[in-house]
């Protein structure tokens, strides 16, 4: 029986809602496949840092890294200047822990809306491969003359061959495993961004002649919004920058239905990786029993698939699209039809009853 040690980061407002219900789901798909999950609990967030001022404390870092991987609930506290908590921890970790890769599926699944008018399904089924550790976030820059008329502010990309090269590289061998349109978009903005992405292009081009059974295009990031709402279908998997992946994701998870759908992963594939619902906390549904738990579910079975138990996250989406395509109204807050609690219960009750093929 293999065993995984799981740290969890309830985190702030919903979080730690949405959290016990993939737990929920976890337990019951753990029992179901014969491994072990042991969980072990983490009270990082605002609660924690109003309380004492600090966001990790020493040896966080470090005691984390011992992990099979990370699940995490939310981040983002009324009572917090913003910025405080999502560089301390969030940031923290993905730099700290090397987790290079942001992974974003996007997948419209049976019985959810879709804003686009025809869209279906099978329209909607690709991934972003998003870097996750440079870029603008890298937090390179300054500011002179703060406050007055000639206040300079300068906040800089850094690109590095070694991090663009390991994303790319990252983005074909998932195009490959994924075996889908075996298809790879560069995202990107060469015509005015001429240093950053002159080194994407051609690390981009390089690394293809290692992949020749890979599909490669390229588009601009403005075209890639425009062609998520046009033709969706177009994409399989998509690789790009930290800042236009953030940006392109948030639209991503408009088309698969909304926030409450939507899961990520923060990968580091030679380390301990970090998964989560992107949707935030939510702090006016605090406590309510209201919210979506579908994107903490489906960000628990990205980390089973992580860990190599692919047949326990399939498990899971296959559950998940039973409880959207015939039980949930909508995937709104307060108009699922279902509380959080029962949307849990739901989803574990349909993986207890499918089990593993």
């Amino acid at each position: 029986m293999k065993s995984y040690n799981i740290a969890v980061i309830p985190g702030d407002g919903t979080g730690p809602e949405v959290i016990r219900e993939g737990i929920k789901v976890l337990d019951a798909v753990a029992s179901c496949s014969g491994i072990t999950l042991n969980f072990h609990y983490y009270d990082f967030g605002g609660e924690r840092y109003v309380r004492t001022g600090e966001t990790l404390p020493d040896g966080a870092i470090e005691e984390l890294r011992k992990y099979d991987a990370i699940y995490l609930g939310a981040i983002g506290h009324p009572d917090v200047k913003p910025g405080i908590l999502e560089k301390g921890i969030l940031l923290s970790l993905r730099f700290e822990l090397d987790q290079y890769i942001n992974l974003r599926p996007v997948k419209l699944y049976p019985g959810v809306e879709c804003p686009i008018k025809n869209k279906r399904p099978e329209d909607i089924d690709f991934v972003v491969v998003r870097e996750n550790t440079e870029g603008l976030y890298a937090g390179a820059g300054g500011v002179l003359k703060k406050g007055t008329p000639d206040e300079v502010a300068i906040q800089e990309s850094i690109n590095t061959r070694k991090g663009v090269e390991r994303c790319i590289r990252f983005a074909f061998e998932y195009c490959k495993k994924r075996d889908k349109q075996n298809k790879l978009t560069l995202c990107g903005k060469t015509n005015v961004l001429t240093f950053a992405f002159d080194l994407w292009e051609r690390t981009f081009h390089e690394v293809a002649r290692e992949y020749p059974e890979i599909k490669t295009d390229y588009a601009h990031v403005d075209a890639v919004t425009m062609w998520f709402l046009k033709n969706p279908e177009w994409f399989d998997v998509i690789v790009t920058d930290n800042m236009f992946g953030d940006i392109i994701t948030d639209l991503g998870a408009m088309i698969q239905g909304g926030m409450g759908i939507a899961a990520g992963g923060n990968i580091n594939p030679e380390g301990v990786s970090m998964f989560e619902p992107i949707g935030g906390s939510a702090p006016k549904y605090t406590g309510r029993n209201l919210v979506n738990p579908l994107a903490a579910i489906c960000a628990g079975a990205m980390m089973l698939e992580q860990l190599g138990e692919n047949k326990a996250a399939i498990l899971i989406e296959r559950a998940v699209i039973e409880a959207t395509s015939r039980y949930l109204k909508s995937l709104a807050a307060g108009q699922m039809g279902y509380r959080t609690s029962e949307v849990g219960d739901l989803v574990a009750k349909f993986v207890n009853e499918t089990g593993i093929d």
